[in-house]
């Protein structure tokens, strides 16, 4: 019997935890509350930055994640073949919500 309630407790602790995930960010500062961040990522010897791509991903509760945030797929978006600069875009609320956009720049 007292098996059986350890084991009720210990199942009902890793549901708790397992469901109790926040939405979070990648960034270099973050707020608890409220998370709105733009930072550089990399920079190369490319002077040329005509054009911008822009990737995305983004995460619901820190539950649900979908998207695609790479170098690559920004790159395509714009038809980027030389890359200048590689920045990053944060933003969450409350755990809730967060998103990440790849932001790059070149030609």
């Amino acid at each position: 019997m007292r098996m059986i309630k350890n084991l009720s407790i210990i199942t009902v602790a890793i549901v708790f935890f397992a469901l109790s995930g926040c939405a979070m960010v990648a960034s270099p500062t973050s707020g608890a509350l409220y998370t709105s961040v733009k930072y550089a990522g990399t920079a190369t010897s490319n002077a040329g930055a005509r054009k911008q791509g822009v990737s995305c991903a983004s995460s619901i509760l820190g539950i649900i994640a979908t998207g695609d945030a790479t170098i690559d797929t920004a790159k395509a978006t714009a038809g980027i073949s030389k890359v200048a600069s590689v920045d990053m875009d944060a933003f969450s609320v409350l755990g809730l919500y967060a998103r990440i956009f790849t932001i790059v720049k070149g030609e």
